[in-house]
């Protein structure tokens, strides 16, 4: 009876932290859009706040990130809507943390891809636990199986159609942008699909899990700083007015990354600033 006790007390608990976890999350990651077409081959298919994007080629499709746990059977209904489940082959991360790689267990399970992974955020897929150390402790996701951790500069290929790696690390170890060549309407365009750069609570001082997050960040900013995309498509949409810039056909802009790093680059060396000076107190 005891042990039975202590099992209910445990569920409601968590009952009761699960409701106070959610509510701590912007109300848009998890706020329904149904599924569109951006560019070239290239649909959205994530929610209003958290971007994924459904890839499509003449061997089956390609999805990069599957955000949260909470988040996956409307995924699986916005990518039904644009392609059938088992067409997508391949599925690609941005990186480690529970809002963008929450509901990667669940969509292999549903389409049965091949999970492709940043080298140094594969552990913490595996495990379902995030790198490093942050000021919002941890906050783990459904583990899923890597079936290839990837480097700068590899290569996927599905149906004719390259990504191509970038090693964007930072936010966390893995942190890994894509970048191909589409055709829109005719017209090669370079796009980038940018993976996170803001600090987000990230432990800049001190950080005995990531002691390099420091230069890796600063070595992120110079490399995206030489990238010359015509189109940026972050997984947080509204860092480009992903959406906004859809509905207007804006979608082709070579100002957006530079802005972008030259923005994040600003706010990481102010929120360094802040955190060596609490460290010294």
């Amino acid at each position: 009876m005891t042990r039975i006790r202590g099992k209910m007390l445990a569920a409601a608990l968590l009952a009761l932290a699960a409701p106070a976890a959610a509510a701590s999350n912007p109300p848009a990651w998890t706020r329904p859009i149904a599924p569109f077409h951006l560019i070239g081959p290239i649909d959205y298919v994530g929610t209003e706040g958290l971007a994924a994007y459904l890839i499509h080629t003449s061997a089956g499709a390609i999805l990069i990130d599957a955000p949260m746990a909470e988040n996956a059977a409307r995924l699986e209904r916005n990518i039904a809507a644009r392609a059938k489940l088992r067409d997508v082959k391949l599925i690609l991360l941005s990186h480690a943390h529970f809002d963008h790689a929450g509901g990667l267990a669940a969509l292999k399970r549903a389409t049965g891809a091949k999970l492709v992974v940043g080298a140094a955020d594969a552990r913490a897929v595996e495990t379902g636990t995030p790198p490093g150390e942050t000021n919002y402790g941890v906050i783990r996701f459904p583990a899923a199986h890597v079936d290839r951790a990837i480097r700068d500069g590899e290569t996927v290929t599905l149906g004719g159609v390259t990504l191509t790696a970038v090693a964007t690390p930072g936010h966390t170890p893995g942190c890994t942008s894509w970048k191909m060549r589409i055709l829109d309407r005719g017209v090669p365009r370079d796009v980038l699909f940018a993976c996170s750069i803001t600090v987000a609570g990230n432990r800049l001082v001190g950080n005995r899990a990531y002691p390099s997050i420091v230069g890796d960040f600063r070595r992120s900013f110079d490399r995206l700083a030489r990238e010359k995309p015509d189109v940026v498509l972050p997984f947080h949409p509204e860092t480009a007015d992903v959406l906004g810039r859809a509905k207007r056909d804006a979608l082709v802009d070579p100002t957006v990354l530079p802005k972008m790093v030259q923005d994040a680059r600003a706010a990481f060396d102010a929120d360094l600033a802040r955190q060596q000076h609490q460290h010294l107190d």
